[in-house]
């Protein structure tokens, strides 16, 4: 067990000692059509009915991508080891980049399982507005300047995680980069899966 898989799964069980409040409702995710890492159509309804988890990253990211891809394969891990069915989902924020070829081989070299796992990629402006008006996250190519801009050409995006749960509704974010947030955000998927039994 990967030192990492083996401290979330501690946490997870105090976390589960404590008594918590209702996660909240925090934005819909609109529909969407994209494509996957084996060539895949990918929509919205292929979640339905489901809890999944969400990030956003780039394959040549020079930033935080690895480390958000390295804590995903974490929450990977702890869901299969807790038995828990229930999807990952990586959006591209460089879709011209990031053709179902390159993700492939992204995803692999992370160890992700692909029946568990999907690299998402597509139309720049329809992944950018499912970001920003869905996920409500930022997101900036730096082609117009804005808040999130940090220049021409200069890619930037939340490292947040993003729970969503069975009616497609946002329920909790969660810090990518913490080395933590494997058992935070596995502990709420938990939560969301026993309420619907």
């Amino acid at each position: 067990m990967r030192p990492a898989v083996f401290i979330a799964s501690l946490l997870l069980c105090l976390n589960a000692c404590q008594r918590r409040e209702p996660l909240p409702n925090f934005a819909s995710v609109p529909p969407f059509a994209l494509t996957a890492q084996d060539g895949r159509y990918v929509t919205d309804e292929d979640y339905q009915g489901r809890v999944w988890i969400a990030d956003f990253v780039f394959t040549n990211c020079p930033g935080p991508c690895p480390m958000l891809t390295s804590h995903m394969r974490d929450v990977q891990d702890l869901l299969v080891e807790r038995s828990l069915d229930v999807p990952l989902v990586s959006f591209s924020v460089d879709p011209e980049t990031d053709t179902p070829e390159v993700l492939t081989e992204y995803g692999k070299t992370f160890g992700a399982d692909f029946t568990r796992w999907a690299f998402l990629t597509g139309e720049k402006q329809k992944i950018y507005d499912l970001i920003l008006h869905g996920f409500l996250l930022a997101v900036s190519d730096g082609a117009v300047s804005s808040e999130y801009s940090a220049g021409p050409g200069i890619i930037t995006h939340s490292t947040r995680f993003a729970l969503v749960d069975q009616n497609g509704e946002v329920r909790g974010y969660y810090h990518g980069e913490e080395p933590t947030v494997a058992a935070e955000i596995v502990a709420d998927a938990e939560r969301l899966l026993a309420k619907s039994r």
